[in-house]
């Protein structure tokens, strides 16, 4: 599926109507245009599956699977910001934590960051970025255990609505061993 950036135009330009003011205006002329710019580029997630992310991010490494299986592969802090589908308001100071068990192979660190990265540029809700993760981390490694911790700031909690400035929101994903083995738990949540 291909973003539509001529019908974006059209809609921003309306809702510049809708809002009361003028689409003419000189600082409002070449907004339609740059905003259907940026959602090109912020969106561009939607142009792709879940297999169709993990087919251009599989990138893997075989590895000895002498006692592998029983160490963690972690990469925290991936910075990554979405929309949230609710409201179409930013979802933000995001940061995904991805972990697994390795099975014969291990992806390469940075493709995590990609798939977190991709996956984040979807019209979202916080828990379906962390299933989509993991769907895609587990079809590309091969493991059943694999785990996705989410933490991030609402602009439909912050800016408006309740107006709750400080208030942050965490998910986990848990496949596999991780829903099961509180030693892994443990080592997840340090």
């Amino acid at each position: 599926m291909a973003i539509d950036t001529e019908a974006i135009k059209k809609h921003i330009r309306g809702i510049i109507i809708a809002l009361g003011d003028d689409p003419e205006r000189e600082g409002l002329v070449d907004t339609p245009k740059r905003v259907a710019k940026m959602y090109e580029k912020v969106f561009e997630g939607m142009n792709y599956t879940n297999d169709e992310i993990a087919d251009m991010f599989n990138k893997t490494f075989s590895i000895d699977n002498n006692d592998s299986e029983q160490d963690m592969v972690i990469v925290k802090d991936i910075e990554v910001f979405s929309y949230c589908e609710h409201h179409l308001a930013l979802m933000y100071d995001m940061k995904v934590s991805i972990a697994y068990l390795p099975k014969n192979k291990v992806i390469g660190i940075s493709k995590l960051a990609r798939i977190a990265d991709m996956v984040a540029k979807r019209l979202q809700l916080q828990e379906r970025i962390g299933s989509d993760i993991a769907e895609i981390v587990q079809k590309i490694t091969g493991s059943d255990d694999v785990a996705v911790l989410i933490e991030g700031c609402h602009s439909c909690m912050t800016a408006r609505g309740i107006k709750k400035t400080a208030s942050k929101t965490v998910t986990t994903t848990l496949r596999g061993r991780f829903k099961t083995d509180a030693m892994l738990q443990n080592q997840l949540f340090r």
